[in-house]
């Protein structure tokens, strides 16, 4: 984490306290929150980041702010605050009300927390576990990104514990959801699936992305259903996440599956393609 973090309207150190054991959504996980990529000081897909914020918070009964643009305006303070021209943002939005324990005299609704840090190194390609029973697609509240993300970081260290990179969650039929913090794609000649919404997978910005704006000749890009079998006979696997673009998949725990991330290039580069034309088209001119 950087030197400073953004709590509400003001910069502060990340050292300075600034929160109370009262609000009930720390200690309850009752927030929501969006990973960026920040890119030339510019934070990569943020109408659609501030979209999925909307619609969980609108489910998880979390007030926002009034201005997204007033708070687009202070995250990039904090990015400059930082010089993370190039790096990662989180940003979290906790309401201060509600439960059996809630403190006295809380007068904001909510509490912004946002902090950057730099590029993880992702390597060349991901090993994975398989986790059974890990997404419920039939609950109303499948793929909210919330801040109760304790059971993705035990399943992501457990993983870790047992010599893999990530795992891959099924849900309850059996079927390929997703991982703890990415989207998990596979191609099959010129189709490339992912697992629809149902399986319980979050709405991941750059899995969005895929689905409806990169566009190859001869390639079709959908979602449907997958087993893990199904990801043994495909030509490739690979992920996607805000912080790792698209990474190839390399071993599956317990499966056979190939090893062509050549086939994965042509998709990262068109993603590159339209992260450099958003970033250019939203970077401020620079001054006379």
């Amino acid at each position: 984490m950087h030197r400073f973090l953004l709590h509400n309207d003001s910069i502060r150190e990340t050292t300075e306290p600034c929160l109370s054991p009262g609000q009930v959504g720390f200690l309850n996980g009752w927030g929501v929150f969006s990973t960026f990529r920040v890119k030339d000081g510019v934070l990569f897909a943020w109408e659609r980041h501030w979209a999925r914020i909307v619609r969980d918070a609108a489910r998880m009964h979390v007030p926002l702010p009034d201005s997204p643009v007033q708070l687009l305006a202070a995250l990039d303070k904090l990015i400059a605050a930082n010089e993370a021209w190039n790096g990662t943002l989180r940003l979290a939005i906790v309401r201060n009300h509600g439960g059996l324990f809630e403190a006295p005299g809380m007068e904001r609704r909510y509490e912004i927390i946002a902090f950057t840090t730099g590029l993880r190194a992702w390597g060349e390609s991901v090993r994975l576990a398989i986790t059974p029973d890990a997404r419920h697609g039939a609950s109303p509240f499948r793929g909210a990104k919330i801040t109760a993300w304790a059971q993705n970081l035990t399943w992501y260290e457990d993983a870790h514990a047992r010599g893999f990179d990530e795992t891959v969650l099924l849900d309850e039929h059996g079927r390929v959801s997703e991982c703890t913090s990415a989207n998990i794609f596979a191609i099959f000649g010129n189709d490339i699936l992912t697992p629809p919404l149902d399986s319980g997978c979050l709405p991941g910005i750059t899995r969005e992305i895929l689905l409806d704006s990169i566009h190859l000749d001869g390639m079709t890009i959908r979602e449907a259903h997958l087993r893990p079998a199904n990801l043994e006979s495909a030509d490739a696997v690979f992920i996607t996440s805000s912080t790792r673009d698209l990474l190839p998949v390399a071993s599956i725990e317990g499966l056979e599956i190939a090893r062509n991330s050549m086939l994965v290039q042509p998709l990262a580069a068109a993603f590159r393609e339209y992260t450099a034309a958003y970033v250019a088209a939203r970077k401020p001119a620079p001054v006379a």
